[in-house]
């Protein structure tokens, strides 16, 4: 059931359910009356090592004793080491925190123009986005993405970006002015229905950048930090982008977010252009080294692939049990989607992800009557098949009647 109350203090904006969580382990919640739900959803792929991950509340707590916050007017350690990390196993030389996905995307959209400025182009302003992107909840990063259903109500959009259709190339390609920055993409898109770019599209979209002197622009908030069962999502297309946006899994339920970009992209990015209060603190730096600690971990990769394999063996065959309900199977590694049959679902997804709820199986919706799986990395083979049997019994109970 969704809240309707209309006493409480909060900002409408959510459309909550009266399930509320006192405790975590692993790919498991617990409610006050210890309840226990399979946690499927993830806070939406933020979860990314579990909930009480030992290693992770151990660097917590350990930070916590010392010092919690002292602004980016001093150097903090956690910060430089962390950097360094990520440049070590990443295309990026540079690295700029901050505390969301949407922080770290309005950095990466500065970080685009100011190299063009810097440069001799300031003219090269405009960004290229896709239709059914993503990128946050900014007015830059609602124009970005530039869906109605988000810009309403909110006044003039945001201008410098310009959508092309899903996966179109020959548009992109058409798109591309003297005035144009950089090309912004999601190497899957989340919330537009798991809808996984093609890795030759990927590599198209790095060769146009490179014709024409642009950036190339990851927004990798949900598909990072091994959700697909490489440190990044792009790693499977074979290139590395100029710039890239991250968060959710890097903090595992701590809000941190990152730009991260080659030396040359952010060449303009200097003293007094860019800046955040509690971006990079050291608690949550603390927090972000431990989850690199467990991601980064030899074979733990390789099991995310192998397990998220073993996931999508099990949906298909739910996809053969309910082929009135689910249209298709979608996605890479544990960030993997159901697409459910219009007709069988006309009014979304609600239905059935509450059906899962009442299995104690959470899940989230997307866009195009898909259902998203986005478990813990560090979730077993036997809660696995736990989650799907949940999902079967949800099925059965909104499978219509002969």
């Amino acid at each position: 059931m969704v809240s309707q109350a209309q006493d409480s203090a909060l900002y409408s904006t959510y459309a909550r359910s009266e399930l509320s969580f006192e405790r975590g382990e692993g790919a498991r919640l617990y409610t006050a009356d210890n309840q226990e739900y399979l946690d499927f959803a993830g806070g939406v792929a933020v979860s990314s090592v579990g909930h009480g991950h030992p290693h992770i509340v151990s660097a917590l707590k350990e930070q916590a004793d010392k010092v919690w916050h002292v602004s980016n007017i001093y150097k903090i350690p956690g910060q430089e080491k962390l950097a360094q990390r990520f440049a070590d196993v990443t295309f990026a030389d540079k690295v700029f925190f901050a505390n969301s996905g949407a922080e770290a995307m309005e950095c990466a959209i500065k970080t685009a123009r100011r190299y063009h400025f810097v440069n001799g182009a300031p003219e090269r302003t405009r960004i290229l986005t896709f239709e059914g992107a993503f990128h946050g909840r900014t007015l830059a990063t609602l124009a970005a993405g530039g869906q109605e259903k988000y810009l309403e109500g909110f006044g003039p959009k945001a201008g410098g970006f310009d959508q092309v259709p899903f996966g179109d190339h020959e548009a992109m390609k058409a798109a591309i002015t003297d005035e144009t920055a950089a090309i912004l993409i999601e190497p899957i898109q989340g919330e537009g229905g798991v809808n996984v770019v093609p890795h030759q599209c990927l590599r198209g979209l790095r060769e146009l950048c490179d014709e024409h002197g642009i950036l190339l622009v990851m927004d990798e908030v949900q598909t990072g930090v091994g959700r697909t069962g490489k440190l990044f999502a792009h790693e499977w297309a074979g290139i590395t982008p100029d710039i890239m946006a991250i968060a959710k899994g890097i903090g595992a339920g701590f809000p941190i977010g990152a730009c991260l970009a080659t030396e040359k992209a952010a060449s303009g990015m200097t003293a007094g252009t860019h800046g955040s209060t509690f971006g990079g603190n050291p608690l949550g730096m603390a927090v972000s080294n431990a989850v690199l600690d467990v991601v980064l971990a030899p074979g733990f990769l390789e099991e995310v692939q192998q397990k998220g394999l073993r996931i999508k063996q099990r949906l298909a065959e739910l996809a053969d049990t309910y082929p009135d309900q689910i249209e298709s199977i979608r996605g890479e590694g544990l960030m993997l989607g159901l697409q459910l049959k219009a007709d069988a679902f006309p009014n979304g997804v609600g239905p059935m992800v509450e059906a899962a709820r009442k299995h104690h199986l959470l899940t989230v919706g997307a866009g195009n009557n898909v259902v998203r799986f986005l478990p813990p990395l560090t979730i077993t083979l036997d809660e696995a098949n736990a989650a799907i049997d949940r999902m079967d019994a949800a099925f059965a109970d909104l499978k219509p009647a002969n």
